[in-house]
């Protein structure tokens, strides 16, 4: 790690410094809660501003529109997020990969394509017709199957799977465990048994996609599963054959996103949210944590709740049921009472 004096962080990302001098020396970032000497963190959000009486860091990056009574040192910024991002790369520096040039211990099939300075760690395999671009880092244990192509400066944790024909852009990071490419869960039922349709579609990762760890997608069959540029896909996470994500949504852990469903741009799917097949989710759209989609959802419209209704319509239903003991019990009382 890397030690900053105040007045430079000041100097890199702006904004104003309250109770504290320039020359106040930073070497770690660390959690509001847990932070110490030598520490900077930040403030998120307001409702957590108690949190600042007990710290101990040199500096706590808030808001310039927070109004906070503190002797804390402060330093007020536009977007304290935005703020603290570049602060931990200034002080934790650049992510070192400990893999460089392609291991003796690597298995390329002949004709392999890579680029410059691709790093390939020890027990990949990586099958015929594969391309695999400029800075593009694979960590031990990866499969890449037949044709696949991918872009410069992707990055691959140990033990991801990208099977045949998967597609994937520039600066694509997936997490271990992840396999993209599975089959799609397909089959036609024949005289009381269940054949396998052959999957024979593709899986298309735009530029910037990050994918967590132990996420499973599935090919198209026929046609293609596709993601689009700069969206984030958490942890066990399903996406079925045929979906068809937008731009820069997000994709929390534990969803589940049934075949031929579409998704548009900057849409967000709360943890556990579950979503049927066949329909579209609208642009902007924000499905609730542990909702269960069933019919389309229209641009910008939040849902929540099971089956998914407008946020504030399945609020009030969740305060009703609440309600249904007490009233059951006054309706008891009642019916009792009208048979004296």
């Amino acid at each position: 790690m890397k030690s900053y004096k105040l007045k430079d962080i000041v100097k890199i990302t702006g904004g104003e410094t309250v109770n504290c001098g320039g020359d106040t020396e930073l070497t770690g970032v660390n959690t509001i809660q847990d932070a110490g000497k030598g520490d900077i963190t930040f403030l998120a959000n307001d409702k957590y501003k108690s949190n600042i009486a007990g710290c101990k860091a040199e500096c706590v990056i808030v808001s310039d529109q927070s109004v906070i009574k503190t002797d804390a040192p402060l330093l007020k910024v536009k977007d304290p997020v935005k703020v603290f991002r570049k602060v931990v790369e200034l002080i934790r520096g650049k992510i070192k990969h400990p893999i460089s040039g392609i291991s003796a211990k690597a298995l390329l099939a002949d004709g392999v394509v890579t680029g410059e300075n691709v790093a390939i760690g020890d027990n990949v395999k990586v099958e015929s017709g594969v391309s695999i671009g400029k800075g593009s880092i694979l960590y031990p244990g990866v499969y890449v199957g037949e044709d696949v192509k991918i872009g410069k400066n992707c990055l691959l944790y140990p033990n991801v799977s990208v099977l045949r024909s998967v597609e994937l852009g520039d600066n694509v990071i997936i997490h271990s465990g992840s396999v993209i490419g599975s089959d799609g869960f397909g089959y036609s039922t024949e005289d009381g048994r269940h054949i396998k349709m052959r999957q024979i579609g593709k899986v298309i990762i735009d530029d910037n996609v990050e994918i967590g760890a132990n996420v499973a997608i599935d090919r198209g069959s026929p046609g293609n599963t596709q993601i689009g540029e700069g969206t984030k896909i958490d942890n066990l996470v399903q996406i079925a054959h045929n979906v068809k994500i937008g731009k820069r949504c997000l994709i929390v852990s534990q969803v589940g996103i049934a075949g031929s469903t579409e998704i548009e741009d900057y849409a967000v799917l709360a943890g556990q949210a579950g979503v049927v097949g066949h329909i579209k989710i609208g642009r902007a759209a924000q499905v609730g944590a542990q909702a269960g989609v069933t019919r389309n959802v229209k641009a910008g419209q939040k849902v929540s709740g099971y089956p998914a209704t407008e946020h504030r319509v399945a609020r009030k239903l969740n305060v009703l049921i609440r309600r249904l003991p007490d009233l059951y019990e006054q309706v008891k009382k009642l019916n009792k009472n009208s048979k004296k």
